[in-house]
């Protein structure tokens, strides 16, 4: 499941979905991983711009991994501004056993940093500014690099 909301995540809201979905699914482990805008470099928050058909594409890929696996991933993500201390990103792996949760949350988390056809913007003194310095660029992409 692949949401993207304008705005900050509604954090306890989402968490309480998803693990009322799956609260019967006979899962042991479920492990989210929530990402907060930080205080960084005098920025006032993060915005964000996502191209939506590789995003979906991308995340296609990564359930039918979880699939083989006996799991499931689920994915939240703002666009838009996301001020301090708002969450942006949100992840979970539902799975049997703990092990195949806990190295697929990772995986998962570090592929979509870098993978994801995500840009990230600084807003600072009222400017959005393109935090290239902090974004990685997506291999292959061409003109949607940043």
């Amino acid at each position: 499941m692949l949401e993207l909301y304008d705005g900050a995540l509604d954090v306890p809201a989402i968490l309480a979905r998803w693990y009322a979905e799956e609260a019967t699914s006979n899962y042991g482990a479920y492990i989210p991983f929530i990402g907060t805008v930080r205080e960084e470099d005098g920025i006032e928050g993060l915005s964000f711009d996502i191209y939506e058909p590789i995003l979906e594409s991308w995340f296609a890929a990564w359930q039918q991994r979880a699939k083989e696996a006996g799991a499931i991933v689920k994915m939240a993500h703002s666009r838009g501004d996301v001020m301090l201390h708002e969450s942006s990103y949100i992840a979970a792996v539902f799975s049997p056993k703990r092990r195949v949760a806990l190295e697929m949350i990772e995986k998962f988390v570090e592929d979509f940093k870098a993978s994801a056809p995500i840009w990230k913007y600084d807003l600072k003194n009222g400017q959005r500014i393109y935090a290239e310095d902090r974004s990685t660029p997506i291999s292959g992409s061409g003109l949607l690099k940043g």
